[in-house]
């Protein structure tokens, strides 16, 4: 069950120096720079301190953390350089990932790339660099091999919902499966070749269900599905094609929903279809704490099982952040493959839509007390949050105070971009782009984690009542067009205004229960910010 907010821009990472990276032998391949976070990252949601390892000094030893050493790219891997990170469609240039990044590629990498921004491994040279362009977040995997669906059994959680698992089951034919019945009231009936029935005489909760069936598998992989859900045909192949890196742990399709929204759809019913909190999105991604996709929901997962951690069986809610989380820490990476669908029974009522996202931010607190601010509902930066705290005063000397913040960072920025062609135009267009989605994040955290506080301000302040009125407006709108434009092809399911509605409901519901939380527990971690240096 997911609990993470996912559903605002997160906010700029802490700023980094400069470090090199010599990722073959004895030649530089790649140059990579760390550009300054303050600056340049549009997605995080907690620290974005680089290590030794993430900037690519001990390639080798990163990946020794998960699988031993060696853990090569196999020979016929390829990577597709993401163009959008070339600069003016240049390859020697590349500007992109979480934190942002700049690579410049030598003439020996840009020798084993095509002109399309294809390399294939094909010896240690072109692995180490597929793997520089990988962690650095240009580039993505596109593996032509992968292990065969005889190799995965798949473990259905359920609990009352037999109408579910038959469904389910339809779409699994010729696949291991165990199904465990989680102290269902009349017991799961699952009577099919290669299907078997683990019960459980009372409710344990999801994580004990999926660690109990992970436990009965005998294969290499298990996928987690959930029993609300229903796989495309392809989705099982396009996944375990990503295990062909052998230092991918988990692998997770796109969850979109089951039933397309019409003219007789609930609001609530829209909202789930466009703005579910298990959809993660139109773009493909490695999953990292503090990026753009920090997690991936447990309803539809495959983990490589030499790797999988479990599921902590104490918590009810955030579990799968929590494994995502704690696999990553061990050296396992997390791939995101929307080309993979699985299509989930959305919630069609108002009630249980809201009291979802309310058990939800519950989960926050629980986070915060195993993760600390890896969970934190702001973090910027000490200048990136001065200048947005100066223009949320919306005066004339507030915006004069930011404008001169954001041009000393877009000068300190310019420095570091070295020879970049248009290092000034660069520099600019990231600085006012990471000002733009601090700005969306304070907007969020005003509205969503901090509306208790903000409804005590707005009822004391006239001036900062119209300030959080403008601040609700405005997220809203901002939010929605942004969707529409990272994914265009997709009518959006619904129109700004009752979208608007649904979001700031959303943002009640889950405020409510991250405070619920942080109450019961004691412990205000969930709700402290992450302003750093």
């Amino acid at each position: 069950m997911t609990a993470l907010d996912d559903s605002a821009p997160r906010g700029s990472g802490s700023a980094q120096g400069i470090s090199g990276d010599d990722v073959t032998e004895g030649r530089d391949v790649t140059d990579r720079d760390t550009i300054d976070g303050d600056a340049a990252n549009e997605g995080n949601v907690g620290a974005q301190d680089v290590s030794e390892s993430d900037s690519g000094e001990d390639a080798d030893s990163t990946d020794a953390r998960a699988t031993g050493n060696p853990a090569d790219l196999p020979d016929g891997f390829q990577v597709q350089i993401d163009l959008r990170s070339a600069r003016g469609g240049d390859l020697r240039y590349l500007v992109g990932g979480s934190p942002t990044r700049l690579m410049r590629m030598s003439d020996t990498a840009l020798g084993m790339t095509s002109d399309d921004g294809r390399i294939e491994v094909c010896d240690n040279v072109t692995r180490r660099l597929a793997r520089a362009l990988l962690d650095a977040g240009v580039a993505n995997p596109r593996p032509m091999f992968g292990p065969r669906p005889a190799d995965v059994t798949v473990v259905i959680p359920v609990k009352d919902n037999q109408t579910g698992v038959d469904r389910l089951l339809d779409a699994l034919d010729g696949l291991t499966v165990v199904v465990v019945d989680d102290g269902s009231e009349a017991p799961i009936v699952a009577d099919r070749p290669g299907v078997s029935v683990i019960r459980f005489d009372e409710n344990r909760g999801p994580a004990a269900a999926r660690n109990a069936g992970s436990a009965a598998a005998t294969t290499d992989f298990v996928a987690f599905l959930d029993s609300d859900v229903v796989p495309d045909p392809d989705w099982l192949t396009v996944l375990l094609t990503h295990f062909s890196d052998p230092t991918v742990g988990i692998v997770a399709p796109r969850i979109v929903g089951l039933r397309s929204a019409d003219r007789s759809s609930s609001l609530a019913e829209c909202y789930e279809n466009g703005w579910s909190s298990l959809d993660m999105g139109p773009e493909e991604s490695a999953v990292l704490p503090s990026t753009r996709v920090p997690y991936v929901p447990s309803a539809a997962i495959v983990v490589r099982r030499s790797a999988f951690c479990g599921f902590d069986e104490s918590l009810r809610v955030a579990e799968d952040v929590d494994a995502c989380w704690r696999m990553h820490a061990a050296g396992w990476r997390i791939r995101y493959d929307p080309v993979a669908r699985v299509a989930h029974d959305h919630r069609t009522d108002m009630r249980s839509v809201l009291s979802r996202r309310c058990f939800y931010g519950t989960g926050a607190a629980h986070l915060a007390a195993r993760h600390g601010n890896r969970a934190a509902p702001l973090v910027m930066s000490v200048p990136m949050a001065a200048a947005v705290a100066a223009l949320l005063t919306r005066t004339r000397f507030g915006t004069a105070l930011a404008m001169l913040i954001l041009t000393h960072l877009a000068t300190r920025l310019r420095k570091r971009l070295g020879d970049l062609p248009s290092a000034p135009l660069v520099s600019a267009q990231l600085t006012g782009r990471a000002a733009g989605f601090g700005l969306l994040q304070a907007a969020d955290a005003i509205c969503r984690h901090y509306w208790p506080v903000a409804l005590l301000m707005a009822l004391v302040s006239r001036r900062f009542r119209t300030l959080a009125i403008q601040v609700a407006i405005v997220e809203g709108v901002v939010s929605w067009f942004r969707d529409l434009l990272a994914d265009p092809t997709t009518p959006p399911a619904l129109g700004p205004f009752r979208y608007l509605l649904m979001r700031r409901l959303d943002d009640l519901a889950y405020g409510a229960g991250l405070w619920q939380g942080v109450i019961t527990h004691r412990d205000a971690e969930a709700l402290r910010p992450v302003i750093s240096r």
